[in-house]
């Protein structure tokens, strides 16, 4: 699989469908995806953002490089300390994979360790590649295994890890990301709502790759989970930007977060969708991170901005994106969340 990633900072175990797929629009997408039509067998047409969010894009990474770093340095502690010096990090394809990439260089600058770096893809209600987890038990062993994602929302992810890594002997489903705020993994950088600004954009910061596809005409038996390269952007990528970015707020030194998280983030979120009359809590997605995804190729029906952060510069993209689609923006009391982005019901899906 092609990518603009260097081939020794991580590699992709994934099948290259370039021009095998034709991209659909966000509505679309989203009323065959309320029909019952699995996500994963369609591609969005990428986002390409105005200048006037690019301008937010740069001054988030501005802002949160340094929160970013920190909760990198963190998670990457926590990895040496409890995991084995020899462990494989597993990204979750795409959000996962800078993510990796950063684990991978921070536990190299700090500790000396070169650390192996995979990604595959796993899809909520068809499960993880089994063909990748084949090739990655033919070279390893399970408990080497360490899966990494950029963040959690309400867990959906790792519920569905977890599901799948019980058919696999000796492999942890325990799953290694920056933020946490659904409070279901003590394996994170932080419990808080942050700002990962990776979040707020598609394939120009993920590699050039689209998101993972599945689809039997195209994905045969014995192949990796599929993705588009996306090489007419190549112009506009920004994946290694990104990384030097974070890179350059690294330190050897990081505290400890102060208060440790209480609740549940599912709890909240099962809240919310009865507040608002919502039966499928598929269309709830809360946390900054799914609330831009939501923006991004959803199509949404209103954003909840928690009423303690209405000026947080970390939602400063999210306002100017739901802006930009004439998304109504209400404040919302949030506790675990800064943000959650709420999925229109399609009349006709």
């Amino acid at each position: 699989m092609k990518s603009s990633y260097k081939p020794e900072d991580v590699h992709l175990l994934l099948k290259d469908i370039s021009g095998m797929v034709k991209p659909q629009d966000t509505e679309e997408r989203e009323k065959l995806i309320q029909s019952g039509k699995h996500y994963c067998e369609m591609l969005p047409v990428e986002y390409m953002p105005s200048q006037l969010y690019m301008d937010a894009y740069y001054d988030a990474l501005d802002k949160f490089a340094g929160p970013t770093a920190r909760a990198v340095g963190r998670l990457a502690d926590k990895v040496v300390k409890q995991r084995r010096k020899d462990t494989v990090l597993v990204s979750l394809a795409r959000a996962g994979i800078p993510i990796g990439i950063l684990l991978k260089h921070y536990i190299l600058q700090k500790y000396g360790v070169d650390m192996p770096h995979y990604a595959l893809s796993i899809i909520r209600g068809r499960g993880i590649d089994h063909n990748a987890m084949q090739y990655l038990l033919e070279r390893f062993v399970p408990e080497q295994l360490l899966f990494v994602d950029g963040w959690i929302g309400k867990g959906a992810i790792l519920k569905e890890l977890q599901k799948e890594i019980a058919h696999y002997k000796g492999v942890s489903a325990e799953i290694a990301v920056l933020a946490d705020p659904a409070n279901v993994t003590q394996l994170c950088g932080t419990h808080e709502d942050i700002l990962i600004p990776s979040a707020c954009l598609n394939c120009t910061v993920s590699g050039l790759i689209s998101r993972t596809f599945l689809r039997s005409d195209i994905i045969g038996k014995t192949d990796f989970h599929g993705a588009v390269y996306y090489e007419e952007l190549k112009e506009k990528d920004l994946s290694y930007e990104f990384i030097h970015a974070i890179e350059r707020e690294f330190s050897a030194e990081n505290l400890a977060e102060e208060e440790e998280a209480k609740g549940s983030g599912a709890r909240e979120t099962a809240e919310i969708a009865r507040r608002f009359g919502i039966d499928d809590m598929n269309l709830v997605k809360p946390g900054i991170g799914e609330t831009t995804r939501v923006l991004l190729r959803r199509v949404p029906w209103k954003i909840l901005i928690d009423t303690n952060h209405r000026n947080d510069p970390a939602l400063f993209h999210i306002i100017k994106l739901a802006g930009e689609k004439d998304v109504p923006v209400e404040e919302y009391p949030l506790n675990h969340y800064r943000a959650c982005g709420i999925i229109k019901k399609m009349p006709d899906a």
